[in-house]
């Protein structure tokens, strides 16, 4: 009997103290994923383990943004200007130098058909591999080719191959630019149909949105009115990237997602 009462004393110690471990790590665990989750990045004036571009954006508003890479050639352009002029859509371009050096005619058209047109870098290179002083010439001369031939100042770069690391990020910002990801890929670069290109994009819109789209995509054209009308009858409004971003007084949590500070 008192071998019974005193297994019983020992075996409600033990659970005791196995409950109080598993509090413990609970707790540990849950303050490390908090610690995650509210990680902040460019624009908050506050320092994190790692800077992320703004994949999309934290909004009630059914607002998001549609935007177009264009490195080499101008082919489907003047299509994809007049169906969005069609549609009543504003978007925004990313240009390499190389391009818009040579097409400085096209980079104009965007600007005054009143879409935006941002950087894309210099030589559409890893930039991640590059340091600090190859980083700032890529970005400088690119925004200089963009004002050249637009008139026009630019403060959004999107990394070409979405390929950053920390200095890459902290370097733009230092240059007055915001780095746009994106969280919506259309993967129109693999030439997928129009059908295709349509579905991934209205299946993966929501409100603060950003997606990816190339300006000599095969079929990325011929997706558009399926795309503008699906999205539009749901109520969402397409806007320029820089019209949907933050300016200031932000923070960007783990997922890349841009958060308006109270």
């Amino acid at each position: 009997m008192l071998r019974s009462k005193k297994r019983s004393h020992i075996f409600t110690a033990l659970s005791c103290v196995l409950a109080a471990v598993i509090t413990v790590v609970s707790a540990a665990i849950i303050a490390v994923q908090r610690t995650t989750q509210n990680a902040q990045t460019v624009g908050a004036g506050t320092s994190s383990m790692r800077s992320l571009p703004i994949y999309s954006v934290a909004t009630d508003e059914k607002k998001i943004a549609i935007s177009f890479d264009c490195a080499w050639g101008v082919e489907y352009t003047d299509k994809l200007l007049d169906i969005m002029e069609k549609n009543d859509v504003r978007c925004t371009f990313f240009a390499v130098q190389f391009w818009v050096e040579k097409y400085p005619e096209y980079a104009e058209k965007i600007v005054n058909a009143g879409h935006e047109l941002g950087t894309h870098s210099r030589t559409h290179s890893y930039m991640s591999k590059l340091s600090e002083s190859e980083i700032r010439d890529e970005l400088k001369t690119s925004m200089a080719a963009i004002e050249k031939a637009t008139g026009q100042k630019t403060n959004l770069f999107r990394a070409p191959y979405g390929d950053y690391d920390n200095l890459l990020i902290d370097t733009a910002k230092d240059m007055g630019l915001y780095t746009i990801q994106w969280d919506v890929d259309s993967l129109d670069w693999k030439n997928l149909s129009a059908t295709e290109i349509a579905l991934r994009i209205v299946n993966g819109a929501k409100n603060g949105s950003i997606i990816l789209c190339h300006n000599n995509g095969l079929h990325t054209a011929e997706a558009l009115p399926l795309i503008f009308s699906t999205l539009k009858n749901r109520g969402y409004e397409f806007v320029p990237i820089g019209e949907l971003i933050y300016k200031d007084n932000y923070t960007i949590d783990a997922n890349g997602k841009q958060h308006k500070n109270n």
